[in-house]
């Protein structure tokens, strides 16, 4: 829902810039604060997850947004919207923030990667799913009902997660609450760990930028990211909405390759990068090393850069109003692509440091997050300057650079930067 409701209004930005008197652009921002938040809030949420419990956060969280989209819903100009969207974003990240470690701790190794696909494609996929929905909601009533919607939908899942979300976190020395586990997992919202609170506890994932798989492993991600992801569905609207004359419905429409190619990357990135782990582990008879899944993400590299080439070139290619399915199909690759880095990157970074599964998951989020807030301010820049087509050379460089020698740099020397803790 995190990404669901950052990408919900892209389908809407002409409406809104219409209603609230701003630019298309600066419309666009009011998704980009929201990734932003997305990335530097958890630093916030993790430590008190762990002295809370992920339960409570979460309820936390689902109220604290619901109130938070009415807001956004009620806002009559473009400032108390961003503050509301801001403030959405804020109470929606704590499952940004704690969802690799809860996954760490329901799962073992052998499936890890399965069960963090399952979490970094509902991730991924509430940014094309968003504006795929919504594009109904916007051409057929005013725009102002994706808020209440939004609001409406963290409402069920209040109610919802009151009976279906237990407590994750347990400490095992913790013999309290009379030995029940119903008690412990549903009913107690009281502290769980008694180890005093302290400030740097806030900024603790930061000192991963010390960590080199874990950097190397967040910048080649972060660069796929900003362009299998973030390009591909905030530029959407500016360059392909003018150039087909499209109304909000069928621009929505135009998201549907990104969800088809999310999904297709995930079985490469999630059950393939298990059933590869795995099939290396009884051949050799050992747990293989974390960089065995490497191989895996080379494909993720050259599935983005085709989609991004596909999609830029074709877009500047298309005959303006006539539109052309192709620079969908570039997308729904590039999108293939960002899903099987995404897994493939995320669950290495875990396994390389697997007692701190939390704070790698902030850290790959912060880092993720901040390249994706960046990233639309500077996209028009480029297309305008360079070129639509010509735009796909320097994307191609800046993956090359920036994600493929990376990852060549930890299959050679990565095991060295971490020893032993993986096999813990």
């Amino acid at each position: 829902m995190g990404t669901f409701t950052a990408a919900s209004i892209i389908c809407a930005y002409e409406e809104i810039s219409k209603d609230v008197a701003v630019s298309l652009q600066r419309a666009s921002y009011l998704t980009s604060l929201q990734i932003a938040i997305l990335g530097g809030s958890p630093l916030l949420w993790k430590p008190l997850s762990h002295r809370f419990g992920r339960r409570p956060i979460f309820l936390l969280s689902l109220m604290g947004s619901l109130v938070c989209n009415i807001g956004c819903a009620k806002s009559p100009d473009y400032a108390s919207t961003a503050a509301c969207r801001a403030l959405v974003s804020f109470f929606l990240c704590p499952a940004m923030a704690i969802g690799s470690a809860v996954v760490t701790e329901m799962f073992f190794t052998r499936e890890r990667a399965r069960y963090m696909g399952i979490w970094t494609v509902m991730t991924t996929l509430g940014v094309p799913i968003g504006p795929f929905i919504f594009g109904f909601v916007a051409q057929r009533v005013e725009y102002r009902w994706i808020y209440w919607i939004l609001a409406i939908t963290n409402a069920c899942q209040l109610i919802l997660y009151i009976p279906f979300g237990p407590e994750t976190r347990y400490i095992g020395e913790d013999k309290t609450e009379g030995g029940s586990s119903f008690r412990r997992e549903y009913v107690s919202l009281r502290r769980i760990d008694p180890t005093p609170l302290r400030l740097v506890e806030f900024v603790r994932p930061l000192a991963l930028f010390a960590n080199v798989p874990v950097i190397l492993s967040s910048v080649a991600y972060g660069m796929v990211f900003v362009f299998g992801n973030v390009m591909a569905s905030v530029e959407v609207p500016q360059l392909l909405q003018s150039k087909f004359e499209l109304d909000t419905q069928q621009l929505g429409l135009q998201f549907l390759g990104l969800i088809i190619g999310t999904l297709l990357g995930e079985q490469l990135g999630g059950l393939v990068s298990d059933h590869w782990m795995n099939t290396r582990a009884r051949r050799i008879q050992r747990k293989p090393d974390p960089e065995y899944r490497l191989w895996l993400s080379y494909v993720g590299y050259l599935l983005t850069i085709a989609g991004m080439v596909v999609f830029l070139v074709c877009t500047e290619k298309a005959p303006a109003g006539k539109w052309s399915v192709a620079p969908i199909v570039g997308t729904g690759i590039a999108a293939s692509g960002n899903q099987v880095i995404t897994t493939v990157l995320t669950t290495y970074a875990v396994d390389t440091h697997p007692q701190d599964a939390a704070n790698v998951g902030v850290f790959i989020n912060f880092f993720r997050s901040i390249w994706g807030f960046l990233g639309p301010f500077w996209f028009s820049a480029m297309f305008e300057q360079v070129g639509l087509a010509a735009s796909s050379g320097v994307i191609t460089a800046l993956i090359m650079g920036a994600s493929f020698i990376p990852t060549a740099l930890l299959h050679w020397q990565g095991r060295k930067w971490y020893g032993e803790s993986s096999n813990k």
